[in-house]
């Protein structure tokens, strides 16, 4: 299957930054896709930033201009530094992986890491 470990999470005052990592591993495996999600308390999972195995990113409307998203395909790892935090990207940011194994293709997510920014 394929295994996610996230890092960088943490307590970091309104317009500080932060930098979040992910390593991805798994046997037999291929990364597509990667990215990250984050859900504050009562509200629904959402996109952050995906980056593609070729470099193509996407971002959510609301980070556009603060967060920037990278991969190392040679290290299976993704990136995401988060520059001029506010208070709503308090949240709990997970890594997501859109994976290819023989036969078949599987969505992992990690555990997630908190981020909290204070004002």
């Amino acid at each position: 299957q394929v295994q996610l470990v996230e890092s960088g999470g943490g307590l970091v005052q309104a317009g500080g930054s932060l930098r979040l990592s992910c390593v991805a591993s798994g046997s037999s495996v291929s990364f597509n896709t990667m990215g990250w999600y984050r859900q504050a308390p009562g509200n629904q999972r959402e996109l952050v930033a995906t980056i593609t195995s070729t470099g193509n990113t996407n971002y959510a409307d609301s980070v556009k201009g603060r967060f920037a998203i990278s991969r190392d395909n040679a290290k299976n790892t993704v990136h995401l530094q988060m520059d001029s935090l506010e208070p709503e990207d308090t949240a709990v940011y997970s890594c997501y992986v859109a994976a290819r194994l023989p036969g078949r293709s599987v969505a992992s997510w990690g555990q997630g890491t908190q981020v909290t920014v204070t004002s």
